[in-house]
């Protein structure tokens, strides 16, 4: 039987990149090529394969359906490619690990314990990309990620490191204002509300047994940084995270509101896919980052 045509894996790797991306421009720089090169081979791609792998705006480069799709089945075949090759290099295979952890975790918790590791092994090269990709998805490109997951991803290899637990918290002074009376907050209470988690406060209310005021004014904030500093700064009551916000609370910029805590229905987990278990860096930051997170109770 004749072979059937073969996609040219060059033309798969500039798609991967440009994937990643969402940019010609930028995997052009990444790949030493220019923009138009990079947008000549996906055409090319897109003509081979008969159906479109990205939606072309006058000012913006997004996936299609099919795209997304098609650029997670086949980046982990690029990147096994890619440890494959390198471990035949005279040089030694390549160390290089891509983490991916939301914005929060990262800047508060994650980052500032990162020079322990790079301590340790000098010749890991650590890829930090801080996606705000929310619960339950594990990026395409990315070796490694931490994500809030309901339970442990069928797809993924998953280690449990914590379970989301949240305080109510504000400014000093917002404290002192407070006033409860039979267990409902009688006092002016402005609420800071993370968009991803809007249903928190009144979980909380629920689990507190303290009612809050109806008449509340609500500000609605699009990422916990700015939920913790708006809280710092006096606007109201904003639901932290904890241990992630635990420098905030040390430093007395924020403090607890109330005592009693939120622990939400997801957790932190780590997830990578199963053949990247058998890449010797990919293990080693697992196996420390397991070490220095996961809660061991």
């Amino acid at each position: 039987m004749p072979a059937g045509p073969r996609t040219s894996l060059r033309g798969l790797r500039t798609f991967c990149v440009a994937a990643r991306h969402e940019s010609f421009r930028l995997a052009g720089e990444e790949l030493f090529i220019t923009a138009s090169a990079v947008s000549h081979q996906v055409r090319s791609l897109e003509q081979e394969l008969g159906i479109q792998l990205f939606e072309r705006g006058s000012r913006d480069l997004k996936l299609t359906e099919s795209g997304r799709a098609f650029f997670e089945e086949v980046e982990p075949h690029i990147q096994r490619i890619d440890t494959i090759a390198g471990s035949y290099r005279k040089d030694g295979p390549a160390r290089s690990v891509r983490m991916s952890v939301q914005p929060f975790f990262a800047s508060e918790y994650f980052v500032p314990r990162l020079s322990e590791f790079t301590a340790e092994h000098p010749d890991i090269d650590i890829q930090v990309g801080t996606s705000d990709e929310s619960s339950e998805k594990h990026p395409a490109d990315a070796d490694l990620s931490i994500r809030l997951f309901k339970s442990p991803p069928d797809n993924l290899e998953a280690h449990l490191l914590f379970p989301l637990r949240m305080f109510p918290a504000g400014s000093a002074d917002f404290k002192k204002s407070i006033v409860v009376k039979k267990k409902a907050i009688v006092s002016d209470f402005p609420l800071i509300v993370h968009e991803t988690r809007p249903k928190a406060w009144k979980q909380w209310s629920k689990a507190a047994g303290i009612e809050l005021p109806k008449d509340s004014k609500v500000t609605r904030l699009d990422s916990m940084i700015a939920v913790v500093r708006a809280a710092e700064r006096g606007i109201g009551a904003a639901m932290v995270p904890v241990p992630l916000a635990d420098q905030w609370f040390k430093q007395g910029t924020i403090v607890r509101l109330f005592n009693k805590e939120l622990v939400a229905d997801v957790s932190y987990y780590l997830v990578y896919r199963e053949e990247r278990a058998g890449d010797p860096a990919v293990c080693l930051l697992r196996d420390w980052i397991l070490q220095k997170f996961a809660d061991p109770s």
